[in-house]
C-alpha cells in the first residue's frame, strides 16, 4: 500500500518574496496588507505552504483511518478570483460573525473574499482568532 503524502506542506519560499512575484493588482495589494495583519492577529510568523498559500503556525492531526500529518493553523492565498482565507477546522457556529463579515462565500474550511475594502476587518479578526484558539485548545500545535 502506497503511503499518502500531503500535497500542501511547508515550502522554502519567503511569503514576502512570493507576494512580490504577483501581478500588480488589488489582490496583490490585499496580500501585502494581509501578511502583517495575520502576523499581528495570530502572533505567528508566516510560512509558505505549497506554492501559493501563506500559512501561520501548524498543528498535528490524525484521521480515523490512522493517517496523520501536520497542517497550518490558519492562512490565506491571493488567488486570481478571490483571496482565500483558511479557517481551520471549519466554521462550527460562526453564523452571526459571518453575517457581519461582508461579501463572502464559504467552502469546507475556506472563506472566499473579493475586495478586502468591502470586508469588516474586525469581524475577520474575530473569525481568524477564534479558529486559532479552537485549534490550540483541541490539537497539538506549534508556533512555527
Amino acid at each position: 500500500m502506497a503511503r499518502y503524502e500531503a500535497k500542501t506542506k511547508p515550502a522554502v519560499t519567503r511569503p514576502a518574496d512570493y507576494i512580490a512575484t504577483l501581478e500588480d493588482s488589488p489582490r496583490k495589494r490585499d496580500a501585502e496588507m494581509l501578511l502583517p495583519w495575520f502576523e499581528k492577529v495570530t502572533g505567528l510568523k508566516a510560512c509558505m505552504w505549497g506554492p501559493s498559500i501563506i500559512g501561520f503556525g501548524r498543528y498535528a492531526y490524525t484521521y480515523e483511518s490512522g493517517h496523520s500529518g501536520e497542517h497550518m493553523l490558519t492562512g490565506f492565498s491571493p488567488r486570481k478570483a478571490n483571496t482565500v482565507v483558511y479557517i481551520l477546522p471549519g466554521y462550527r457556529d460562526l453564523t452571526e460573525k459571518l453575517a457581519r463579515l461582508g461579501p463572502h462565500k464559504t467552502g469546507k474550511s475556506c472563506l472566499y473574499l473579493g475586495k478586502l475594502s468591502a470586508i469588516n476587518m474586525p469581524v475577520l479578526e474575530e473569525i481568524v482568532a477564534d479558529g486559532v484558539a479552537f485549534m490550540r485548545k483541541n490539537y497539538q500545535t506549534w508556533d512555527e
